[in-house]
């Protein structure tokens, strides 16, 4: 007999918190779910405890594979699935639980809403409630969130199975903001909603974001934005032809649809050889820029300033005064402080995932 919800959750050396995470999913009140969990080449005691718990409990589903990453993991568990709702839970987060048989109830008396996020209590390393996470539930505000950055908690979300197939899933190209990509394919094809009621436990925990990864993530957000924006138009979607993650240095992407973004992107990721020849890319987008380009570009800028070194001459005159014209709030921060904000924000977490969280 078919389940009514597949609850999926890939995994990558998450023996830390795993039993956490799977405990919360069988304590469901509501019990008839299945449990795919992917664990994506672990090598960290993963797979003994995974083994353990599918011996203790017949609803889980193993699903193993050689390491590819969370877009194939999932891709993988969304192919699996039997039930027409899919519950994405990650490895170190919590439901609450009351989670799925709202959750539940709300898709079943909403045929109209194809994702479905709730809010979320953000807990720390060791489960303890240190915040709270709560985006939009009016659905204009909603939509309007969605279009600039995304409102949806990854770990809380269900979605309609055969939506989520027939839109083609998540998107290796995304990497690090595919849950926003598939939000808006999602929204494009059906309604969206989030319930204010706090069923998931999101944990923030010390991996975070290393500059890298927050660029890139940055970069991603802005590829799905413009993905959606060729989709209005009705020319299609530019990012069909990604199979990976572009390459912001390739000659290519000079007169790819992302081309606008290249310059900006690569003073990001330069060094401080590079970094001056781009400057000015920033310059001419500087109103065009989103609050974590804005934040990331003033970082970059002040460490650019550090690398160039002495003597101080025009060039420093330059950095200085487009550090201020980022933000120059934050700006005045950086001297009062002495020392510069972390650089996650705006897309997702210390795992790269693109939620409010």
């Amino acid at each position: 007999m078919t389940s009514a919800v597949s609850v999926i959750m890939p995994v990558h050396n998450g023996a830390e918190w795993l039993a956490e995470a799977v405990a919360s999913v069988r304590a469901q009140d509501f019990r008839d779910f299945e449990f795919l969990i992917v664990d994506d080449g672990s090598d960290d005691g993963t797979a003994a405890l995974l083994s353990g718990f599918a011996t203790a409990d017949r609803r889980i589903r193993l699903l193993r594979q050689a390491p590819q990453g969370i877009v194939a993991a999932l891709n993988t568990a969304i192919a699996k699935a039997r039930a027409p709702y899919l519950a994405r839970l990650d490895a170190d987060d919590r439901a609450r639980p009351d989670r799925l048989g709202k959750q539940f109830a709300f898709m079943q008396a909403h045929p109209e809403i194809g994702l479905l996020g709730t809010f979320a209590e953000r807990i720390d390393a060791a489960g303890n409630v240190v915040g709270r996470l709560a985006p939009p539930t009016e659905p204009a505000k909603l939509a309007r969130v969605l279009a600039r950055t995304n409102p949806f908690v990854h770990s809380s979300v269900m979605m309609r199975t055969a939506l989520v197939r027939r839109i083609g899933g998540y998107r290796a190209a995304f990497r690090a903001a595919e849950d926003y990509d598939l939000w808006l394919r999602l929204a494009e094809a059906g309604g969206i909603a989030n319930l204010a009621d706090y069923l998931t436990q999101y944990r923030w925990h010390s991996t975070n974001l290393s500059r890298r990864d927050a660029v890139r993530q940055s970069f991603s957000v802005r590829l799905a934005q413009r993905s959606a924006a060729g989709r209005r138009r009705g020319a299609g979607d530019p990012a069909d032809t990604l199979t990976a993650p572009p390459d912001w240095w390739a000659r290519e992407a000079e007169t790819s649809f992302f081309a606008d973004d290249v310059g900006v992107y690569r003073l990001l990721d330069a060094d401080a050889v590079e970094g001056p020849q781009h400057i000015r890319a920033v310059w001419d987008r500087l109103l065009r820029l989103n609050h974590v380009e804005r934040r990331l570009a003033q970082m970059r800028l002040r460490a650019m300033l550090r690398e160039i070194g002495a003597p101080i001459g025009l060039q420093h005159l330059w950095i200085a005064m487009l550090i201020a014209a980022l933000h120059p709030g934050r700006a005045l921060s950086f001297v009062w402080r002495g020392h510069s904000p972390s650089p996650g924000g705006g897309g997702s977490d210390r795992r790269r995932r693109s939620g409010v969280g």
